[in-house]
């Protein structure tokens, strides 16, 4: 009697247990489909026996293992993603304030643009003996020395009040410039100075870009004065020959404008005089001449480009909303499967019990 009941109880159980196993809960609502058998559940440990050498991991806690290393893996990609916004966004901003200057050069045969050089002298009381040009370089010796010569270039005189102290007469003696690069033209000039109340004795010039707009200006006053407030000048002195050797630099602004500055190389030979003549005279020779026929042109430019940057912006954007989704949809796995292991696992020590 005591057998038959047993039997019927260990019979009620087993179809307990089937039961369950045929209808399983789905807290999904059919979304992910229970692929556990009953291996999977973890019995305690008296009841799997004292000779099991070690707990077997069932496929859940590998799947959660598996999870919590890929979310760590996205959450770290997502950091990179942060730290690579960040910086994009910095080095745009450095260069936008920091613009690469780029240097062109343009070459031409005669420097027409924007006008005919002009060189404006300021002699003080130096007068203009001869004026010539030459080509390749070739300077025939002077015949009379210190004595007034043939003035073949296109000169002007201008009287003028100093543009920074607006009080001061200044006089200048505009020259014609040279011109043609291929015959290598230059401009050969030659002063003389009959005494002077200072110890050194020099002849101040000036080189703007345009003869020509000097020659056609209405108020050549003015537009020397506009000169000399934008060009640099420089300084030959007497009893030398200097060699000037010009060239052209056009800088484009950011508001688009242009200017236009002249950078020289400069080399001095003394002049042997041997005539006989008084302490104070002194002569001045000076040569001016292209130093090559290019014309050099400076604009900033900035390396960023936005539409790179955006790009970029737009596709670590991307990838950090995916490993977000990715990270909520895990986190979501997780719970569910940890929350339907334990409701099995409970039903079955129900059961067992």
């Amino acid at each position: 009697m005591r057998r038959q009941e047993v039997s019927a109880s260990y019979r009620e159980l087993s179809e307990d247990v089937e039961q369950v196993s045929e209808n399983p809960t789905d807290e999904g609502g059919g979304e992910m489909e229970d692929h556990e058998d009953t291996s999977s559940v973890i019995l305690p440990e008296s009841e799997l026996g004292t000779s099991a050498p070690y707990l077997r991991f069932s496929k859940t806690c590998l799947k959660n293992v598996f999870s919590v290393i890929l979310l760590f893996i996205y959450l770290l990609l997502m950091a990179v993603a942060v730290f690579l916004v960040y910086q994009t966004i910095t080095d745009f901003r450095e260069k936008l304030k920091h613009p690469v200057m780029s240097v062109s050069y343009k070459e031409v045969s005669l420097y027409d643009a924007p006008g005919k050089t002009g060189i404006a002298f300021y002699p003080g009381k130096a007068r203009l003996l001869s004026c010539k040009h030459h080509y390749y370089d070739h300077i025939p010796p002077l015949i009379n020395p210190g004595q007034p010569g043939d003035i073949e270039c296109s000169t002007q005189r201008i009287n003028y009040t100093d543009p920074f102290t607006n009080q001061t007469m200044k006089y200048a003696l505009v020259v014609q410039g040279p011109r043609d690069v291929k015959k290598k033209e230059l401009v050969f000039l030659q002063f003389h100075l009959n005494g002077t109340d200072q110890d050194f004795s020099a002849i101040d010039y000036l080189l703007f870009s345009s003869f020509q707009e000097f020659i056609n200006s209405p108020e050549k006053a003015e537009f020397m004065k506009d000169c000399e407030s934008s060009y640099s000048s420089w300084k030959f002195s007497g009893g030398f020959r200097t060699w000037v050797k010009m060239s052209l630099v056009k800088t484009k602004e950011e508001d688009g404008s242009e200017t236009v500055e002249f950078k020289q190389e400069t080399s001095v030979v003394n002049y042997i005089d041997q005539r006989t003549k008084p302490r104070s005279d002194q002569l001045f020779f000076v040569v001016f001449e292209w130093k090559d026929p290019f014309i050099q042109t400076v604009q900033d430019i900035i390396t960023a480009n936005p539409w790179n940057m955006i790009a970029l912006l737009c596709g670590i954007f991307l990838a950090l909303f995916k490993a977000a989704d990715f990270a909520k949809l895990s986190v979501k796995w997780m719970i569910k499967i940890r929350k339907r292991h334990l409701k099995r696992r409970s039903q079955v020590m129900n059961h067992i019990s």
